[in-house]
């Protein structure tokens, strides 16, 4: 049999067919539990006892241009990863800090990559009166750090979000955090790591065993150490959560699964609001009414 290989991109676009899709073609380098495990721990705490073992060093899996400045943005560094040792770019909408303080959003991008496509999306926060912060990660648009799947890439989402509600001007009670897919993701583990007012992930995943098994070209991690999974699964940490949370998902997506529902299950046990929500629209095309979803979500809090 001739191997068949689909780049991520592709099929992350929508126009590929679940026909298409190579699934016979992945190699079942570990299994995916039958039955996901909850920790006991708190995420933030599990984060201290936990460094993630990369198998393979080197940039995002997604090949990307360099970063500008897109139209309506100023371009800003933040110190990513838990040392500060990464200098990583970020776009800041503009905006004058006064005496009367600004909510915020933090926006985590999809994908392995951002460009300007993504920044465009955020005008409708800025707008809303919301100074929005998104920042790339460790390895991307050929930046400084390793790529590791989720986990080092949190580490950088809360250094961004600590950049953000330190900015002068800003309201640090008032600090929001969404993302779409591969940010949804993030958004949700560090929504686990840390307090935001509340948080909006957009076609998040929950499972990392499923995800890598999906992409396992894209896995850098030692697949044989349950762990690693396990620190990437915001469906074993739903206990953790910290704040208010609404999942959106599009309706040509495939849907909130046992997986999804297990995690609002065990969050609503531990007594944190979460519920979720289906928007017109396939994966990418769900962005534009998800922001508009997020900022009636936030303003509930404003």
């Amino acid at each position: 049999m001739v191997a068949v290989k689909m780049s991520r991109r592709f099929l992350m676009s929508g126009l590929a067919t679940a026909a298409l899709l190579p699934t016979k073609l992945i190699a079942e380098t570990f299994p995916v539990p039958a039955s996901l495990p909850l920790e006991k721990r708190d995420y933030a705490k599990a984060r201290l006892h936990f460094h993630t073992h990369l198998l393979r060093q080197g940039p995002s899996p997604e090949k990307s241009l360099p970063l500008g400045t897109p139209a309506g943005a100023r371009r800003v560094s933040y110190p990513g990863g838990p040392d500060g040792s990464i200098e990583l770019i970020a776009w800041l909408s503009d905006y004058q800090p006064s005496s009367k303080l600004k909510p915020a959003v933090l926006f985590l991008h999809g994908g392995n990559a951002t460009g300007d496509g993504h920044w465009a999306l955020m005008q409708a926060y800025w707008e809303a009166g919301f100074v929005v912060l998104h920042p790339s990660f460790r390895g991307e648009n050929g930046q400084a750090g390793n790529y590791s799947g989720f986990y080092d890439e949190t580490a950088d989402a809360l250094a961004a979000a600590h950049y953000l509600e330190n900015l002068a001007g800003i309201d640090r009670d008032r600090l929001f955090l969404a993302g779409h897919s591969n940010g949804g993701t993030l958004a949700l583990l560090a929504a686990m790591a840390r307090n935001f007012r509340a948080a909006v992930p957009i076609s998040a995943g929950v499972n990392s065993w499923r995800y890598f098994h999906r992409y396992s070209d894209e896995m850098p991690f030692d697949g044989n150490n349950p762990r690693e999974f396990i620190m990437r699964s915001s469906v074993c940490f739903g206990h953790s959560l910290k704040c208010p949370t609404l999942l959106l998902r599009g309706s040509e997506e495939r849907p909130f699964d046992a997986d999804h529902e297990l995690l609002i299950e065990r969050v609503r046990t531990a007594g944190m609001p979460i519920d979720k929500l289906i928007l017109p629209g396939n994966h990418n095309g769900v962005v534009p009414g998800a922001v508009i979803e997020s900022i009636r979500f936030f303003n509930q809090f404003t």
